[in-house]
């Protein structure tokens, strides 16, 4: 077999392979057991129809066609391998010329990692992040949280008002009938916190125990999920909450800490190391874009259009699904035309995928390994992001095969660490910011985000 490699732009190629057609051997062999099994020759027992007349049955044609289409794999993974190129998703087959008992010519375009130029150091990137301040409001306000978490209600003989709590029996109808899911009793809805309709707090302020009255809401899940409701709700009860007093033994109930003072300390301290990860956060985010910035990235043009599609796919029949809602209404909620969507899910892709450049010829640069510790904490961080044990979830990226990519996320969080660790990170006040010991925490995070249909696509680099 021979091969050439023609460079069609940054990002693709058109391997040229040479087949002769003594190669095509065990591929032929192979067309014929296959054929052999799958048809019937009067006069010849399953299996045992010898290959002339195969071809005077079936025609010769055939065979070639069967054991071709057996071949361009192997012989397809032979020229990548020795063109040495990192080839992403499936390759455009043409045959160009099929000559029995002659040669097999057949061209593939496939799309390939862009060589990439990197600095050999990062000591010229700066970026400012914001100054860890914790004020005395930021704590009484944690406090003040916490506060509301034990609060108590007790019944109350006048008008509901704002900070109530009400019990509360709703019947929604939509074009005069009532919904067979709009229809609840004993809802308890604290007024003023926005968790359940659009005028419901209106409707029942000034209400007491057994009143009663109708509203219009759209609804914003159930089988009528955005559609304008007309909707009765009905007070069975006024419940008024009441705040403990912030003293010692407030302390003692809501804490491990004997005196408020205490607990107040150690709620600043939460507080700023809660700030010190945003400020890491921050950081890598910020190091990322001025990385991005000092690199060229061709991008794919279909590498690209694939993960736009991927990542429409899965806003629309994942993320909005759960919460009952379809893509018009969430653009109309975000304020958003379906341009300004387009627009900004493409720049998304294209970030992801330059990131996911960038970093992995990082990897490859430094020669940097994941170990097994590495990847379990990185393992165990996803899973309490997910909401699942880690259990639940090692077993699904098992199942799933997403190992690799799990270990791709690991790798490039060290990446993009090397780069940080290399920049001068100032906060707002001017202060040189040492990252060390948030970076353990952080390492993968923007990395992570950076997963793109790469990945796959890069698993199926050898599978034509």
């Amino acid at each position: 077999m021979k091969s050439a490699v023609e460079t069609l732009n940054p990002t693709r190629v058109r391997l040229t392979v040479e087949v002769p057609f003594e190669e095509l051997k065990d591929s032929l062999d192979a067309a014929y057991k296959k054929i052999n099994q799958q048809v019937t020759v009067k006069g010849f027992r399953k299996g045992k129809i010898p290959a002339r007349v195969i071809d005077q049955r079936f025609g010769r044609g055939a065979v070639l066609e069967e054991a071709v289409n057996d071949a361009l794999p192997k012989f397809y993974t032979e020229a990548v391998n020795e063109a040495e190129i990192d080839v992403l998703g499936q390759p455009e087959v043409d045959i160009t010329e099929l000559k029995d008992g002659e040669t097999l010519n057949f061209t593939a375009e496939v799309d390939i990692r862009p060589s990439l130029d990197l600095p050999e150091d990062f000591s010229s990137i700066e970026v400012e992040v914001d100054a860890v301040e914790v004020t005395d409001e930021d704590v009484e306000k944690s406090v003040e949280q916490l506060r509301e978490r034990f609060a108590s209600t007790s019944p109350v003989e006048r008008a509901a008002e704002d900070g109530d709590v009400v019990t509360v029996d709703l019947e929604a109808k939509v074009d005069g009938e009532v919904l067979e899911d709009g229809v609840a009793s004993g809802v308890s809805y604290t007024i003023g916190s926005g968790e359940l309709l659009d005028g419901i707090d209106e409707a029942v302020k000034g209400l007491e125990a057994g009143g009663e009255t109708t509203f219009t809401s759209e609804l914003k899940g159930g089988s009528a999920a955005g559609k304008e409701a007309e909707v009765t709700v009905k007070v069975t009860q006024v419940a008024a909450r009441e705040l403990p007093e912030l003293d010692d033994d407030f302390a003692q109930l809501a804490s491990e800490f004997d005196t408020l003072d205490e607990m107040k300390a150690d709620s600043r301290k939460r507080l700023a190391d809660m700030k010190q990860f945003d400020q890491a956060t921050q950081a890598q985010e910020r190091v990322l874009e001025k990385l991005l910035d000092l690199v060229e990235v061709p991008v794919p043009e279909k590498l690209l259009e694939d993960e736009v599609n991927t990542r429409k796919h899965n806003l629309e029949h994942h993320q909005l699904g759960q919460m009952g809602l379809d893509l018009a209404k969430y653009l109309e909620i975000q304020g958003k035309t379906a341009e300004e969507f387009e627009t900004e899910t493409r720049e998304a892709a294209v970030k992801g995928i330059k990131t996911q450049f960038v970093l992995d010829e990082l990897v490859k640069r430094e020669k940097l390994n994941v170990n097994q510790e590495e990847l379990t904490e990185h393992l165990m961080r996803r899973a309490a992001s997910s909401g699942m044990s880690p259990d639940q979830f090692a077993q699904a990226v098992v199942e799933g095969g997403q190992v690799p990519l799990l270990v791709g996320e690991v790798a490039r969080g060290k990446a993009l660490a090397l780069v940080v660790e290399s920049a001068t990170v100032k906060d707002t006040n001017g202060e040189v910011i040492d990252l060390d010991d948030e970076d353990e925490e952080t390492e993968a995070t923007p990395a992570a985000e950076a997963e793109t249909s790469e990945d796959k696509s890069a698993e199926d680099k050898n599978e034509a």
